[in-house]
């Protein structure tokens, strides 16, 4: 009776359910901004390599 009692209890409860949801949200929103850091990355690598690349073209030869 008591166990059937404390199960009913766990499961009727809600009071998990919204931080659950809170750091589902975050995970979410902190995988987003990874990706996004990654994207922006290697754009800015090739910026750099691409502008090293000129000066260095640009460089007279001596």
């Amino acid at each position: 009776m008591l166990l059937q009692r404390i199960l009913s209890t766990i499961t009727k409860s809600e009071r998990g359910t919204s931080s659950v949801e809170y750091g589902l949200i975050l995970a979410f929103i902190v995988l987003i901004v990874l990706i996004a850091i990654q994207a922006t990355a290697t754009q800015t690598v090739q910026l750099w390599i691409d502008i090293a690349s000129k000066f260095s073209a640009a460089q007279p030869k001596i």
